[in-house]
């Protein structure tokens, strides 16, 4: 290949990169709207400044049970549709989303998002907490 092919493939490349894009943020879209992963750390300082924010635990009971986060509400990730609404009443409310290990807490934040709730914050799984949990 010469140089005159080489420049175009790297012209359609950076174009193709330009359209498609690189989400450098970590926003999550789901049907038009999304949610956004943050980290633990974020989780807990969103904890620590805010004052109206509802944490969900997407695990089981047996799990919520086990331990989890002080004030959070267990709503398991396939229950999600059927109680969000009547536990969740405020759509613009912040939610953080969390599970075992993350994958849950993702359906669960997709779930949310489809329903309409505008300020989802998925971090992950308790796994990965290092803050103090009740229990």
């Amino acid at each position: 290949m010469n140089i005159k092919g080489l420049i175009a493939m790297l012209s359609i490349t950076i174009c193709l990169f330009g359209i498609v894009g690189c989400n450098s943020d970590k926003s999550v879209a789901v049907s038009g709207n999304s949610y956004e992963q943050i980290s633990a750390d974020e989780a807990k300082k969103l904890m620590d400044s805010e004052t109206d924010y509802a944490i969900v635990d997407a695990r089981t009971q047996e799990e919520f049970d086990e331990g989890h986060i002080e004030g959070a509400i267990m709503i398991p990730e396939y229950e999600i549709e059927a109680k969000a609404e009547s536990l969740l009443p405020d759509k613009n409310q912040l939610i953080l989303v969390y599970c075992r290990s993350g994958r849950r807490s993702k359906i669960a934040s997709e779930a949310l998002v489809g329903l309409g709730y505008t300020n989802v914050k998925e971090f992950g799984g308790i796994i990965d907490w290092p803050y103090e949990i009740v229990k």
